[in-house]
């Protein structure tokens, strides 16, 4: 199927963010999170995104070889069936999902379905973090597909994936190659023990790193979380400690940084929100800031670290 021209895409389109909770089951997951698509079609979304690895509860909890038979290769049975979800409702579907990419490499994966059911393209997770109850390192191979937008028939999208919106570099990279909106499928929460003491500082610097996305690059932001307590319960086994709340608080934020829709911290819910492309060509007229980069004075952003001062 032939795309539309860009100049043919609507100037406004509307986003469903698919704000819940996952429980033990893979296959009640996917059901649950079928039905909110649907949901969310049904309220005019012309773009539905889901939180990250919402077949299960957060599972990299625990380190568990066992846990690797829940990844699926890409396309499989969880691709298809929302491929197929995609098509019937009409809309752009972002989903995050474990792929099997081979033996012992696992990936941590945001399909782009279009409106059409057909699937425009990967995003694999390029950061991956490794911390108490968020051992990502053990269960991800990092991305190698770079940084990517895709053309759909709502408009040029681009994702990354949760640890991926604390870098300002992949979201400037994203969105150098045309993305308006930058999706983030997202699992945070806070450690039960931590968040009466840090719990306000952390949100509010997720908040405040991903509007600075949308403000320095000129694009819309869209941040899609899970909800709820978990102890990674997969089929009845938990994850030793106590657990991880997840915050919720799934937001929409403009060109502007200003947030134009924002989810609860404690309940399931489809974040309706509109994307005025209009909007971004005035900000970026006003606030030029890819105009204005200094291209040739950024080459020792790739060093690691830069022990000895430029001079």
């Amino acid at each position: 199927m032939l795309l539309p021209m860009a100049e043919d895409r609507p100037h406004k389109f509307r986003v469903g963010l698919v704000q819940m909770s996952c429980t033990p089951d893979p296959d009640e997951n996917l059901e649950r999170a079928i039905e909110r698509i649907r949901g969310a079609a049904g309220r005019g979304a012309q773009v539905v995104c889901l939180p990250e690895l919402f077949r299960t509860q957060y599972f990299c909890q625990r380190e568990d070889a066992n846990l690797f038979d829940l990844a699926e290769t890409i396309p499989g049975p969880s691709s298809t069936r929302l491929s197929q979800v995609a098509r019937q409702q009409g809309v752009v579907l972002i989903a995050s999902l474990f792929e099997k990419r081979a033996p012992g490499i696992y990936h941590n994966t945001a399909v782009v379905f279009d409106a059409d059911g057909a699937m425009r393209g990967i995003y694999r997770k390029m950061h991956i973090p490794d911390d108490p109850l968020y051992y990502e390192k053990y269960y991800f191979t990092p991305g190698d597909l770079g940084y990517r937008a895709f053309d759909t028939q709502a408009g040029r999208l681009g994702t990354l994936v949760c640890w991926d919106q604390w870098y300002p570099e992949g979201a400037r990279l994203t969105a150098l190659q045309g993305a308006e909106v930058l999706f983030y499928p997202t699992a945070i929460g806070w450690h039960p023990a931590e968040k009466e003491e840090y719990g306000a500082a952390q949100h509010d610097a997720w908040r405040t790193i991903q509007r600075a996305h949308a403000i320095s690059n000129g694009v819309y932001v869209a941040a899609v979380n899970r909800v709820g307590f978990e102890t990674g319960n997969i089929r009845g086994k938990e994850a030793p400690g106590q657990g991880l709340e997840f915050w919720g608080g799934s937001f929409l934020c403009d060109p502007f940084g200003t947030v134009v829709g924002e989810a609860s911290s404690k309940e399931e819910e489809i974040l309706m929100g509109e994307v005025d492309l209009g909007k971004l060509e005035e900000v970026r007229r006003n606030w030029p800031f890819l105009r204005d980069r200094r291209i040739d004075s950024y080459a020792p952003i790739t060093s690691r670290f830069l022990d000895t001062p430029q001079t």
